[in-house]
């Protein structure tokens, strides 16, 4: 079946200055799911759970390295804006339980003694006769192949430029990063990772927006309707994604700086100069349904996760002990109701076609999109690289877990096995701060909407 994610309906309630642009309604084809329905279940159910988990101390603490060096292309690693800057955690402030080096997926004594018992056991397997070097490299191998199923770059949390960063007190919101090296990110990513030839120009591309994109627009799309289903979600994936980081900068603006203040909130104009369709040649809409798509997909893999989550062995590791059983059933609950969510996404449409084929396919997306996730180390801008990284982090372990139901439904019932599906605690972070961003974008529609209905 075709895979049209997204057909909507845009109200337009009057002039260019006070029509609901962004009134994003209807039905999502082939996912039998409505705006509506979305807007319902995340902003009244889910957003005020999901956001006080995220404010809890295994969530805020995300540990990064910001100074890897860009692998495409020389980068300054400097804005020279002071909101680029992020200022990283003292040990001290970093709770012992997050800081000790066994906390990744279990509580530090079932990690060791799930360590200790699964290397005897890969040892044990392998041929007595066989040098020290031979066995550690058959365990290499084996790492080697928990990276082949990952969608993104997970940074070395041992590396020593690798630094814990409270995420609330460096909040995503508009630095003033822009300009041609914000286009050159943005531009790397669509031109060269999202399976486009060179001779379709994108709608809205920086050079040739000025001159008219009616018809580039029409030539692109028509080219995106050709692909398969597979690349056209890819591409909506991307654009979700933008549309979102374009949502949270809009919400979070400088509106004042002065000597005694500085005040941030909602820039109505920079939202419109976004997603108006006037002002973006038809494109905005298009974005907020790709944004709606992105939720549906993210909200899919926490409902396919939960029983990851709920192994025993499984802890929200933070060394206080009452603190961290009251979050892991927080957590439990909001997997919980992701799971009862009756529209969700139909991830077997994917991949449905020649196992080979589809299977090189797959193949190719984990790479497009593992390529992205290295973009995000030419990020000039601090701040934006750490919430970029963390928020294609997020969507790549989203997609490694929608693509690994077999091992999730193969999990062990006891406690003394180690599964075969794992996620560390980078991407355990990850995962709930991206979905937690996406989820703040859809709220922010709302308070968008409101706005703009107040200046009619």
């Amino acid at each position: 079946m075709m895979l049209v994610v997204v057909l909507l309906l845009l109200h337009v309630c009057g002039s260019a200055r006070g029509r609901c642009f962004c009134q994003v309604t209807g039905n999502l084809d082939d996912c039998a799911c409505d705006v509506e329905t979305i807007d319902g279940f995340n902003n009244d159910q889910l957003f005020p759970k999901l956001k006080a988990l995220l404010e809890s101390d295994y969530f805020r603490f995300y540990k990064v390295n910001l100074n890897k060096p860009c692998p495409f292309w020389k980068a300054s690693s400097h804005c020279g804006l002071r909101d680029c800057a992020v200022k990283p955690c003292s040990p001290s402030e970093v709770p012992q339980g997050i800081r000790s080096s066994s906390h990744n997926k279990y509580s530090a004594e079932a990690n060791k003694q799930l360590d200790e018992c699964e290397r005897a056991q890969r040892l044990g397997a392998v041929d007595v006769s066989l040098s020290d070097e031979t066995k550690e490299a058959l365990l290499d191998w084996s790492k080697h192949d928990d990276e082949a199923e990952r969608f993104c770059v997970v940074d070395d949390e041992d590396s020593p430029d690798s630094q814990y960063v409270d995420l609330l007190l460096n909040p995503e919101r508009f630095t003033g990063y822009k300009g041609p090296e914000a286009w050159q990110i943005w531009n790397s990513i669509y031109e060269e990772n999202c399976f486009k030839p060179y001779s379709v120009k994108r709608p809205l591309h920086p050079d040739s927006f000025h001159g008219g994109s009616g018809g580039e627009a029409r030539t692109f799309y028509s080219w995106l309707q050709g692909q398969c289903v597979e690349k056209r979600a890819f591409y909506r994936l991307v654009s979700g994604l933008h549309s979102s980081i374009n949502v949270h900068l809009s919400a979070r603006y400088l509106l004042e700086d002065n000597w005694f203040q500085k005040k941030w909130g909602h820039n109505v104009s920079e939202f419109r100069q976004r997603f108006d369709s006037d002002l973006t040649a038809g494109e905005g809409p298009k974005r907020l349904r790709n944004l709606y798509f992105l939720f549906l997909i993210e909200l899919r893999a926490l409902a396919k996760v939960l029983p990851f989550f709920q192994q025993p062995s499984f802890h929200l590791y933070t060394g206080r002990a009452e603190e961290d059983e009251k979050q892991k059933e927080q957590l439990l609950h909001i997997l919980q109701l992701a799971r009862s969510f009756p529209l969700h996404f139909d991830e077997t449409s994917l991949f449905a076609g020649d196992e080979k084929e589809a299977a090189k396919l797959r193949e190719d997306i984990r790479l497009a999109f593992l390529n992205i996730s290295r973009i995000m180390d030419c990020v000039d801008c601090f701040k934006c690289r750490l919430w970029g990284k963390l928020q294609t982090q997020g969507l790549g372990t989203a997609l490694k877990i929608l693509f690994s139901e077999r091992q999730i439904e193969a999990l062990p019932l006891s406690s003394g096995q180690r599964p075969s599906f794992q996620l560390s605690r980078q991407e355990v972070v990850s995962l709930f701060n991206a979905f937690g961003r996406i989820s703040t974008s859809v709220r922010e529609l709302k308070n968008f909407r409101s706005l703009l209905a107040e200046e009619r």
